[in-house]
């Protein structure tokens, strides 16, 4: 109860911080971003020290593995938000204000997946092969399925909100509905969030299972989830310029996803894999899928040269 009571005040503090700080649109810097990324994984980690002194060290070990799992597959959804964006012709000033209300959206949505997948994990046990099935599968689709295409207007979501109310094609200042001639008409940043809430269900339904394999403790995988989210949009702004560099990332993240589902898979058979193990494993697989993609970065533009392109 104490660990719970410290997060709520923890995290509704970071919050009026957050919703304060970004009350207007304006295009996030680099600097903003990196400062915001470390503030969220400084308490982050501060947060896991606190388990680690009050829960020990089992527990502590479990949070830190669930946050850099749920960190490792937020990357995924930045590559789904640029796409977003990139096809609603949203600005960066706007995809501030889009992202803000996506990630609130996405607190309540992962709370509910989270504790119903708990329980449901908890009275059906034979979940643990379907879910870690599904991790597998979803880990071969990443990895060799090729790169999904957008399409907004096959979202049931975007459909049904264009059949509520008429869609501008310009954007109207911060606003995601306004008022003409006396009717209220959507802007594209009401459609682009819509379509960045509906993407990140898809993405619990992937991510949450994922940490399912290291805990049940709901307290360890609803906070560790958390705290990976709430650092998501100072992410995507670090990382949005760049994501191009990462070539093999995506691999990476595919065999994260592989390695987890193997081990729920195995520890419903009764076989553990130690936690440590897992970190190392998860940890490892992401630095040599970042080393590859600038050592490839680097290889072609000189071979480039070479051939005189």
């Amino acid at each position: 109860m104490l660990m719970w009571s410290v997060f709520a005040l923890l995290l509704t503090v970071m919050l009026l911080v957050d919703l304060g700080l970004n009350r207007k649109s304006h295009t996030v810097s680099f600097k903003e971003a990196l400062g915001w990324s470390l503030v969220w994984i400084g308490l982050a980690l501060s947060f896991n020290a606190g388990i680690w002194y009050v829960m020990g060290s089992g527990k502590a070990l479990e949070f830190f593995t669930g946050y850099v799992i749920e960190k490792a597959l937020s990357v995924d959804n930045l590559f789904v938000f640029i796409m977003i964006f990139s096809y609603f012709g949203i600005e960066g000033r706007h995809q501030t204000r889009i992202l803000k209300w996506g990630i609130l959206g996405a607190l309540v949505m992962r709370g509910v997946f989270i504790f119903g997948g708990i329980e449901l994990l908890q009275r059906f046990t034979w979940l643990f092969y379907l879910f870690g099935a599904f991790l597998v599968f979803t880990a071969w689709k990443m990895a060799f399925g090729g790169e999904g295409k957008l399409d907004p207007a096959g979202n049931p979501l975007v459909r049904l909100c264009s059949r509520i109310v008429p869609v501008s094609k310009k954007i109207h200042g911060d606003w995601f509905l306004i008022r003409k001639r006396g009717i209220w008409v959507a802007s594209p940043l009401l459609l682009a969030l819509v379509m960045v809430e509906s993407s990140d269900v898809v993405f619990a339904i992937d991510s949450i299972p994922a940490i399912f394999a290291v805990t049940l403790d709901p307290f360890i995988v609803f906070t560790s989830n958390i705290f990976a989210i709430m650092g998501l949009r100072a992410l995507y702004f670090l990382l949005s310029n760049m994501l191009g560099m990462f070539a093999y990332l995506k691999y990476g993240i595919s065999f994260i996803l592989a390695f987890v589902g193997m081990k729920m898979l195995v520890s419903a058979a009764g076989i553990h894999v130690p936690i440590p193990l897992s970190l190392a494993i998860i940890l490892g697989t992401l630095l040599a899928a970042v080393l590859a993609s600038l050592l490839a970065g680097k290889v072609a533009p000189a071979c480039s040269k070479v051939s005189g392109q």
